[in-house]
């Protein structure tokens, strides 16, 4: 059974960090391209970031600067480190590798 948790969301001050996890089981973790994206109330899902098998990255223009995502293939885990963060950046966000998606994890920004 292929598994994707996301955790590290929850309530952050404008300008505050956080640090996004998402452990993947039941997949070769090493073989995935993996991303995530985020979907605010009201608005599209977007993809925020990505990263390749040899950890080529790309990411959305709202998250240049000010995000990085990495992989670690001995803990099966991506993440994603957000800085400086904005009300704009409220959302949930999920991981994604191949056709396999995570349930998600809500980040508030809010003073």
């Amino acid at each position: 059974q292929v598994q994707l948790v996301e955790s590290g969301g929850g309530l952050v001050q404008p300008g505050g960090s956080l640090r996004l996890s998402c452990v993947a089981s039941g997949i070769t973790f090493s073989s995935y391209s993996l991303a995530w994206h985020r979907q605010a109330p009201g608005k599209q899902r977007e993809l925020v970031a990505a990263i390749t098998r040899v950890g080529f990255t790309t990411y959305a223009d709202s998250a240049k600067g000010r995000f990085t995502i990495s992989r670690d293939n001995a803990k099966n885990t991506v993440y994603l480190q957000m800085n400086n963060l904005t009300p704009e950046d409220t959302a949930v966000y999920s991981c994604v590798g191949g056709a396999y998606w995570g349930k998600g994890t809500l980040v508030t920004v809010s003073s």
